[in-house]
């Protein structure tokens, strides 16, 4: 059984996206392409809302425990 690494996304359904092997280069630039113009689009209309999700995302949220000083120093 061959395992399908997940996508950067994380997600586990929806369509399977595999570069078929016998792609010409031509080919393969015109979905480069195509995904470079589409995500222009996007952040275009939504860069400021993607970097706060994404800056939301990567952030740590500790809380020290009730018995902990909060002021570390």
């Amino acid at each position: 059984m061959s395992h399908t690494p997940l996508p950067p996304s994380g997600r586990r359904r929806g369509l399977p996206f595999i570069v078929p092997d016998d792609w010409t280069p031509e080919q393969a630039l015109a979905v480069f392409e195509l995904l470079d113009d589409l995500r222009e689009v996007v952040s275009s209309y939504y860069a400021c809302q993607i970097q706060d999700l994404t800056r939301q995302d990567r952030q740590t949220h500790h809380h020290p425990p009730d018995d902990e000083p909060h002021d570390p120093f």
